[in-house]
């Protein structure tokens, strides 16, 4: 069969799949402001920088002739699908989304909500450092956990001095809740 008619695959692309949303059925896509510029930004140097390279690249590549056995070429429409398939599913995570900026919290406000940085102190009395974040800001080296993750399921709606049990990987928990803020760690 003559390779114009045939559709150009690789077995590790998948192009029609996309990732799951990671979002509990019926609720909405929860996310700080400063989450929301970090994915918009992404999004931006996707569309402004690397697409357009990468297309330029490909075309380049497609104009020096066989197709078939040029490595810029195939690696250049390999990368091209990567960036649209990445460019759709922050599209849709901007569309999805609802801004919620905790600094504009009530003051004083000692109870848990989204957006709130919180002082935990574990059986063992070392103190831990939250902020309860949108599922696409979620680091749990710095500090961010997704408000659907166990430990901040157990902490909504908790107060200075509440005992709190939730089920981690290791077991059962329980952590003393010791200060509850509304402003952002960290970039």
């Amino acid at each position: 069969m003559n390779k114009a008619f045939t559709r150009e695959t690789d077995d590790d692309d998948d192009d029609g799949a996309e990732p799951s949303l990671g979002l509990p059925q019926g609720t909405r896509n929860y996310i700080t402001p400063g989450g929301y510029a970090r994915i918009k930004d992404e999004l931006d140097q996707l569309l402004r920088v690397e697409r357009p390279h990468i297309v330029e690249v490909v075309h380049w590549a497609a104009s020096n002739g066989d197709r078939s056995e040029n490595g810029d070429y195939i690696y250049g429409k390999r990368r091209l699908r990567e960036i649209d398939r990445r460019i759709r599913f922050l599209t849709k995570r901007l569309d999805l989304a609802e801004v919620v900026d905790p600094s504009t919290r009530q003051e004083n406000c000692d109870q848990v909500f989204f957006g709130a940085t919180v002082v935990l102190s574990d059986e063992h009395g070392e103190e831990q450092v939250y902020q309860i974040v949108g599922i696409d800001e979620t680091d749990f080296a710095r500090g961010r956990i997704s408000w659907v993750s166990p430990l901040a399921r157990a902490l909504i709606r908790a107060r200075e001095g509440d005992q709190v049990r939730f089920q981690s990987p290791a077991g059962w928990r329980e952590v003393e809740v010791i200060s509850v803020e509304y402003v952002t760690i960290g970039p």
